[in-house]
């Protein structure tokens, strides 16, 4: 007998992506799966299109914009209750393999003690070139890292393997997992979150396991409107810092804290003594040296997520986040255009 398999689908506001998502799920080649979309409070017509050309989908209306973790929990919740006995978390801006969840159960019978498993996931504008195929955390060097980034697949990563973390969009764990560890961490809203709960399934004693026949294509970082934008700084930060405060030990607590702090301090003091204004110390150069560096998005953003951490503002960015993210993915697009020859 088939294991019962349900589908978690986050949406917000993103009804194109969805629905070929959606279209992509449906041509799978398995017998006994459903579908749930969880919609963020989206205003685009996207519950209604869902509803018109995939009705036996299950919607979950969340009222408003509750994050990954908290748009997700609803559907999860749902699914267990529902009896599933694995859940698959995808992200909308993804298109998956025909055979996705075959390999997905094969995984889970050859390493029956793993508890999450993480699929081999592609650009989508690149078919074969490799955004993740498993991923590591160096304890020395506190830092994370996945396998595979960049490189062209030629079968290098072709083996079912252990791995250190899954990434979000395309997570396929165990439901009991999620019932002896809890639902995803709310407070991190948007990224960290899925390590946040592998970490949490390994101190329960579940692996997580690479699968690389389970294979996705994804439309990376639509969420945050680009791959090194304000919004993606700002929650990398703020929730780089609450990971560790949840995961880790007290000494490698304050580890990673001093590295933050030190990278904070870099990035504040960077005006006052760069060799720019080397001997031309006076007080107007310094003011105008610390205006032109804070008028870059990123660092405001970086720089408030670092200080968010410390005052324990957690859920949601600040709406100047937001804004400054706004006018970043503006002045990009324009400088793109601008780029181009007058022939494109």
């Amino acid at each position: 007998m088939s294991p019962q398999i349900s589908i978690v689908i986050l949406n917000w506001n993103g009804r194109d992506d969805t629905l070929a998502c959606l279209d992509s799920v449906f041509r799978i080649e398995y017998p006994s799966f459903d579908v749930i979309v969880a919609d963020n409070g989206s205003v685009d017509g996207s519950v209604s299109a869902v509803r018109a050309q995939f009705p036996s989908v299950h919607i979950i209306e969340n009222k408003a914009n509750l994050g990954f973790a908290g748009g997700n929990n609803p559907a999860i919740f749902h699914a267990l209750t529902s009896g599933a006995e694995f859940i698959f978390l995808l992200n909308n801006d993804t298109v998956v393999d025909s055979g996705i969840l075959r390999a997905f159960i094969d995984a889970s019978n050859r390493i029956p003690n793993a508890g999450i498993y993480g699929a081999k996931i592609y650009y989508f504008a690149k078919k074969d070139t490799i955004w993740y195929a498993g991923g590591w955390w160096n304890q020395r060097n506190l830092r994370f890292g996945d396998y595979g980034a960049n490189q062209v697949d030629y079968g290098q990563f072709d083996e079912i393997s252990r791995t250190d973390w899954v990434i979000g969009c395309a997570l396929f764990a165990r439901a009991e997992v999620f019932k002896n560890v809890g639902l995803l961490e709310e407070k991190f809203f948007l990224n960290y979150e899925e390590i946040d709960f592998c970490f949490r399934a390994k101190s329960a004693g579940y692996d997580c396991a690479f699968t690389p026949f389970a294979r996705v294509w994804h439309k990376v970082s639509v969420s945050f409107g680009g791959d090194n934008s304000p919004l993606k700084a700002y929650f990398n930060e703020r929730n780089r810092l609450l990971w560790a405060r949840r995961n880790m030990s007290y000494v490698n607590q304050l580890r990673i804290y001093v590295r933050a702090t030190h990278a904070f301090l870099a990035r504040t003091l960077r005006p006052l003594l760069g060799r720019t204004i080397a001997g031309r110390r006076n007080l107007k150069t310094w003011w105008w040296a610390i205006v032109a560096e804070y008028r870059s998005p990123l660092n405001r953003a970086l720089a408030r997520g670092y200080v968010d951490f410390w005052l324990r503002r957690f859920g949601d960015c600040p709406e100047s986040v937001r804004s400054m993210n706004c006018k970043w993915s503006s002045l990009n697009l324009g400088n793109r255009a601008n780029a181009k020859s007058p022939r494109d």
